[in-house]
């Protein structure tokens, strides 16, 4: 089993078939076949099916591809083992919310990049928790969530702060607090929500759902800033990071009621308890907690 027939078989995952993979690394259609004819003469089952024009994995092929995730990014830590502390290089593969993104990150990356101009950083969108298995299989090096604080024996998992939630509205609406006493009020409303497996959707919808609350009308949309222009629009109210919104806040474009109900999110970090902390990997957390003392 070869460094670069797992190189291929991942590839025709990543690009969906046997010619898109072949133009990617550079080789013959013939010799992609034979890459995956030994990975399979050596599992002794089919890794793909071919249905028309479609490649899809089969039920073995599912259950390899995790660990052939696992052998690459073991492989290229290893190569990074000449490296040195104080020059770090190779790839970080880093995965968070469009908040955390937009709002908390940026200035990191930027003396990321500016100190350690050698190191590759990968940054993917990640609105809920799939990232966590991600970061399992060592698809992801660290992850960022806004999560409530929880526990998992696997992973390490720091909080670095917690982050105030905002009613937001169209300027001039009605709302000067949410409570009980508004409860009423938000059974008439549009709801603006982020898409499922975010957790302060899931946060205001366990509290609508304790207090025997159904908005009259939902809207969703994947990205923050969609939904900021949606509710200047008059279109709903919304839930978001006050981080998100503290600008149009303070140029009158929206309206914000501070959410001090009992639930609540952090910005948490997390990476593999087994992972080795590359020079790379090492130098970014460090910096990661210093910008988050400042936040």
């Amino acid at each position: 089993m070869e460094i670069r027939h797992l190189q291929t078989f991942k590839t025709i995952v990543d690009l969906g078939g046997f010619r898109k993979a072949a133009d990617h690394l550079g080789y013959a259609q013939s010799t992609i076949t034979g890459h995956i004819q030994l990975l399979e003469d050596e599992l002794q089952a089919p890794l793909f099916d071919r249905l028309g024009k479609k490649t899809i994995l089969t039920e073995t092929g599912h259950r390899f591809l995790p660990y052939a995730i696992q052998f690459l990014n073991l492989y290229e830590k290893a190569k990074e083992i000449p490296g040195n502390d104080d020059d770090p290089t190779g790839t970080l593969t880093i995965a968070a919310p469009e908040s955390l993104t937009v709002y908390r990150l940026p200035p990191v990356l930027h003396e990321y990049k500016q100190r350690y101009p050698q190191v590759e950083i990968i940054l993917k969108p990640s609105p809920n928790r799939e990232a966590l298995n991600r970061l399992r299989t060592g698809e992801n090096d660290l992850v960022f969530l806004l999560e409530s604080e929880w526990k998992e024996p696997d992973l390490v998992i720091k909080k670095l702060i917690d982050e105030p939630m905002m009613l937001i509205t169209p300027p001039a609406h009605p709302f000067q607090e949410v409570s009980a006493m508004t409860l009423p009020a938000l059974v008439e409303e549009t709801f603006l929500y982020t898409e499922r497996g975010c957790s302060y959707r899931m946060l205001f919808e366990r509290y609508l759902q304790e207090n025997g609350v159904s908005p009259r009308a939902t809207m969703e949309s994947w990205s923050v800033e969609a939904i900021k222009q949606c509710v200047m629009c008059g279109l709903g109210i919304s839930l978001l990071p006050s981080i998100a919104v503290q600008s149009e806040i303070q140029e009158g474009k929206l309206a914000g009621v501070p959410w001090e109900e009992p639930y609540s999110v952090a910005t948490i970090m997390a990476y593999h308890k087994e992972k080795w902390l590359s020079p790379a990997l090492k130098a970014f957390l460090q910096m990661v907690k210093q910008h988050a003392m400042r936040w």
